[in-house]
């Protein structure tokens, strides 16, 4: 991608509005902007960070089985009156009419749309266990929308639904699903944990959440210092020093960012919707539910709240909107930087690399700035000096200090 021909448009200082580092750098970047409260548009930048992260979710939900729907995201009352939710959900639900005065609600959640599908569709105890997502827009009014994409009213989320004919079978499904989000957010190089939580507005009586450890994070987190132990301190009255419940080590505390939530639902929905199916003796069971959520959009601020420096964002390779960012030094006045510049960008591009070729006709210092803002992993320069060389300028973004490097080494370097 030619810089010249792309919308990047940085900023050199951070929004007054801004409250959190991933807010700022993120409207720094050019990856969001706003356009309402608690509601942001996705620049080509940040488009492409986002749909990384829909795409690795995507990968893991389809490897366990679990299948794609895509439902409405405008609801009706009935359903929400169905299961008791519609006077109980709170402010968070924003309700309105249409044109005949029908009442309906911009889904913060999908459970009872799932349940009220699935009662239709299900018949037998055959057709379970089954398992079912979507990654979809979700609406929640917050009362104070803050930190960008962190708090919205408006986001993007991966739910997923399974169904089935006992606790067994549900438990197992639950453990496929913690396990997936395991890899996931390993693969999204995150340095997260899962927390024992509360199941809240959502019911249940079992439920796990995945947090990304960051100092800004609005959770606090009670961790084994020798196990995997870990609960939100909301369920255990903990300090720093306590023995671990488990038995093994002491508690830290340390704040995280939840960014997934898996439940076990049970009957708490298809109770109320009277989703059955026919056991193997042709009678009628309650169908047993699980529901498993991740916040996409979400995703991309926690990574930055993590990783970040006095410079700028700094992507793990699976979330950078970009794996290479190409620097030509007075492209317009050297042919021979020119030439050897559009001859490796072909190359690095023919290799399967995303690269982003800064052609501008810019000061070294404002695409060297940008570059390290927008954390793009590996940064190429390209000179004169150098190529009399035959050496290019190499900087990893996580290293204090560029080097040169034969150009016949790139291809290595970047690990092709």
């Amino acid at each position: 991608m030619r810089v010249s021909q792309y919308l990047l448009t940085t900023q050199k200082e951070s929004p007054a509005t801004a409250e959190t580092i991933s807010h700022q750098l993120m409207l720094r970047a050019g990856m969001i902007r706003p356009l309402g409260s608690g509601m942001y548009q996705w620049l080509p930048l940040g488009l492409r960070v986002l749909r990384k992260v829909e795409h690795i979710v995507r990968q893991a939900m389809n490897t366990i089985g679990c299948h794609e729907i895509l439902m409405p995201s405008v609801q009706p009352s009935d359903i929400w009156e169905e299961s008791g939710r519609w006077d109980t959900f709170g402010p968070e639900l924003l309700t309105f009419t249409d044109r005949h005065d029908r009442r309906l609600c911009l889904g913060p959640t999908h459970e009872e749309a799932i349940t009220s599908m699935m009662r239709d569709e299900l018949k037998s105890y055959k057709q379970l266990p089954i398992a079912l997502y979507q990654i979809q827009t979700k609406f929640r009014d917050e009362t104070r929308p803050r930190a960008g994409v962190m708090r919205a009213r408006e986001f993007t989320m991966k739910d997923a639904y399974s169904f089935h004919t006992d606790a067994a079978s549900l438990e197992e499904m639950y453990q496929k699903f913690y396990a997936a989000y395991t890899k996931i957010f390993t693969q999204l190089g995150l340095n997260f944990r899962a927390a024992q939580a509360d199941t809240g507005s959502i019911g249940g009586k079992v439920s796990h959440e995945f947090h990304v450890i960051a100092p800004s994070g609005e959770d606090k987190l009670a961790i084994s210092t020798e196990s995997d132990f870990c609960t939100n301190v909301e369920l255990l009255d903990a300090k720093e020093g306590d023995p671990s419940p488990d038995g093994k080590g002491h508690l830290t505390i340390t704040r995280g960012i939840e960014v997934g939530h898996i439940f076990q639902l049970g009957d708490t929905y298809s109770k109320k919707f009277n989703a059955t199916v026919t056991n193997d003796q042709g009678l009628p069971v309650i169908i047993q539910m699980g529901c498993y959520g991740i916040g996409i959009s979400r995703i991309v601020a926690a990574a930055i709240e993590q990783s970040h420096d006095d410079k700028g964002i700094v992507w793990s390779k699976a979330l950078s909107p970009f794996d290479v960012v190409l620097i030509p030094i007075n492209r317009h006045k050297s042919t021979q930087v020119q030439k050897a510049s559009e001859e490796l960008y072909r190359k690095l591009t023919e290799k399967g690399l995303d690269v982003l070729f800064d052609d501008r006709n810019e000061r070294p210092g404002v695409m060297f700035a940008d570059a390290e803002l927008i954390g793009i992993p590996h940064r190429l320069v390209l000179s004169s000096n150098g190529l009399d060389q035959e050496t290019v300028e190499y900087k990893h973004r996580t290293s204090e200090e560029a080097r040169h490097i034969p150009v016949n080494h790139i291809f290595n370097i970047l690990g092709l």
